[in-house]
């Protein structure tokens, strides 16, 4: 019989599974606490646990945590970058940053990405298999072990597209909130998305609290379809009807992600479509130039280009900041995020 994966289980899921074994209920209060507050990678680590009933769970379960590959850090702001090996030797990479406020965490949900983004590494090759719960969450637990941290914030903005995984991140955005483990506040955590817009909806149904960053990158569908081939599914008029619904049954102000693509999306009519399309509603732009992958052949944009850009979009009412890129000297940045080993 096939071992469970512990970590993917709930709390209440975890008693079920524990008393089943004719345990007591209060053994997965504990269990669960040092997978989930405690980051324990292996049964012997509980140590409040008897050696026959460690036993017992080796039998029963196994513990998928994210072994570091590789460690890079940055020189310029101390940002990490990851290479996790997960259990059947694939690979993702994740992001830790630090801010005034405290420690914030960009994850992977996926092994590579099928999104196409013309300007992203994460889709290079397409998708190999989508993470676990406890995959995701691992990557959390890897990074506050080995850097002797607290993690605060989470933005599922690394390799994948998390509602194209949508159970396994659900899943995952209960888990890292639930008191028991890290108790992490719905307010820091953000998903990204492309544009799965059934998903934008489903979400915003389960009303966790959690900030929704819509990738957008363009305001015009023939321009956002050359971009993101998610276009040619949901075009942009569909994608704002999910977004609207989203903020007026959460109440959450939406972020969307503009990545600037020199000669592609960035010109002064090109900030004025975007004013025009987000114009009224309860959002907050994020302007991104583009991190170039070399694949790609994508070229970036200068700071002017940039503040041009973000100033025609305030003289039309449109909340836009400039993303602060970190980790540029280990390409830990947006759209550099990669499933291989380099």
């Amino acid at each position: 019989m096939a071992k469970v994966d512990i970590a993917s289980l709930n709390l209440s899921e975890l008693t079920q599974a524990i008393t089943a074994l004719g345990l007591p209920k209060y053994r997965a209060q504990q269990i669960y606490q040092w997978i989930h507050k405690k980051g324990a990678v292996n049964f012997d680590e509980m140590t409040n646990l008897s050696k026959e009933l460690r036993a017992q769970l080796y039998d029963n379960f196994v513990i998928f945590s994210c072994g570091i590959e590789k460690k890079l850090v940055s020189c310029y702001d101390n940002t990490v970058k990851y290479l996790f090996r997960l259990y059947d030797g694939e690979f993702v990479e994740s992001v830790v940053m630090a801010y005034k406020y405290g420690y914030s965490i960009c994850v992977s949900s996926q092994v590579g990405c099928n999104m196409g983004c013309a300007f992203c590494a994460s889709t290079i090759g397409g998708c190999v298999r989508s993470l676990s719960a406890s995959e995701i969450l691992g990557q959390v637990y890897a990074a506050q072990r080995d850097l002797g941290i607290r993690i605060s914030h989470v933005v599922m903005m690394g390799m994948g597209e998390p509602l194209d995984n949508y159970e396994q991140t659900l899943r995952f955005l209960h888990m890292i909130s639930d008191e028991n483990g890290l108790n992490i506040s719905a307010r820091n955590l953000s998903v990204s998305t492309c544009g799965i817009v059934p998903r934008i909806y489903d979400l915003a149904n389960e009303k966790l609290g959690v900030t929704l960053s819509v990738s957008l990158h363009a305001a015009e569908d023939a321009q956002r379809s050359r971009l993101m081939p998610v276009n040619k599914r949901w075009q942009i008029r569909a994608l704002l009807q999910a977004v609207r619904y989203y903020i007026e049954t959460t109440g959450r102000r939406v972020s969307f992600e503009y990545t600037l693509v020199r000669g592609q999306n960035d010109s002064a009519q090109d900030a004025k479509r975007l004013a025009a399309l987000l114009g009224g509603m309860l959002c907050h732009v994020n302007l991104i130039p583009v991190n170039e992958v070399s694949e790609t052949g994508m070229k970036t944009v200068d700071q002017t280009h940039v503040r041009n850009f973000q100033a025609v979009l305030q003289r039309n009412g449109v909340n836009a900041t400039i993303r602060r890129t970190l980790g540029a000297d280990i390409n830990a940045s947006c759209g550099q995020l990669r499933k291989t080993i380099r």
